[in-house]
């Protein structure tokens, strides 16, 4: 841990330059440093997920996240405990099995090996499954743009330092439910799945994310296994995130800021009064 650190937060010496010259302090930035992350049934099975780079904090709920987005574990209730030592972290799900350990490292293996290669191949090697994502939930336009200023109030991390990225859950009102921050984008999300999974995943049914930049084909494939059908991003979506969102029936809108906003995929979904 960085000297005088608060949780994901650091002050370093810098030096500013301006035309009016020179000043020197300390400056605030986001800390990213490496967590380890494995799985045990407790007795005969272990295997590693790898190891990520992400901001101290919710460590707990990084990982419930990541195996909920990879498909280990399909509720909460599977995990039977945490072990947590310094940069470490052991998940144990009781039910574990070989076959599950099997998939898991084939499905790496091939995406290491693909590169990512093409629609095809990327929705072969998915095989995204998730709740029945919900054909009346609606929002309005006006109510989106609100949330985005509420979810930017919300963003402390990112205040102190500028160099965080943010997703928010939000209700049909507008109200934010969940918000999470981390250095990596993907890590915010699965931050934000493992909260709601400790309460509830019925939550995600009736409600939309907005995302701080722009939205990768991970994030879709995270939202569509966990059951969120609209997605909100600030920034750009990238052609696979369309693609993913068109074949899994998602709701995609893009460049939300300034009341504006470019809706992709799914566009009964988004009401303008």
């Amino acid at each position: 841990m960085h000297p005088q650190a608060m949780e994901g937060l650091t002050d370093v010496p810098a030096r500013w330059i301006t035309p009016e010259g020179v000043e020197k302090g300390t400056d605030t930035i986001c800390i990213e440093e490496a967590l380890s992350l494995s799985v045990s049934n407790g007795s005969d099975i272990s295997f590693s997920l790898g190891v990520t780079m992400r901001t101290p904090g919710n460590d707990i709920q990084l990982v419930t996240g990541l195996l909920y987005s990879e498909g280990i574990i399909n509720s909460y209730e599977q995990i039977s405990d945490f072990n947590i030592n310094d940069d470490k972290i052991q998940v144990i799900v009781s039910d574990i099995d070989e076959g599950t350990v099997s998939d898991f490292n084939r499905r790496n293996t091939s995406t290491a090996s693909c590169g990512v290669c093409g629609k095809e191949s990327i929705s072969n090697l998915l095989h995204i499954h998730g709740p029945a994502l919900s054909k009346s939930f609606t929002i309005d336009s006006s109510i989106i743009a609100s949330s985005i200023d509420l979810l930017r109030s919300q963003q402390k991390l990112f205040h102190d330092t500028g160099g965080t990225h943010a997703c928010g859950l939000f209700d049909i009102n507008g109200n934010l439910l969940f918000i999470s921050e981390d250095i990596g984008r993907h890590n915010a999300m699965d931050k934000l799945v493992g909260s709601v999974l400790s309460k509830s995943n019925e939550i995600f049914l009736e409600s939309y994310i907005i995302f701080s930049g722009r939205l990768s084909f991970e994030l879709v494939h995270k939202a569509r296994r966990a059951g969120i059908s609209i997605l909100v991003s600030i920034g750009a979506p990238s052609s696979l995130a369309i693609d993913i969102a068109v074949e899994h029936g998602l709701t995609i809108v893009g460049f939300a800021k300034n009341n504006s906003m470019t809706v992709y995929t799914g566009r009964t979904r988004i009401i303008n009064s």
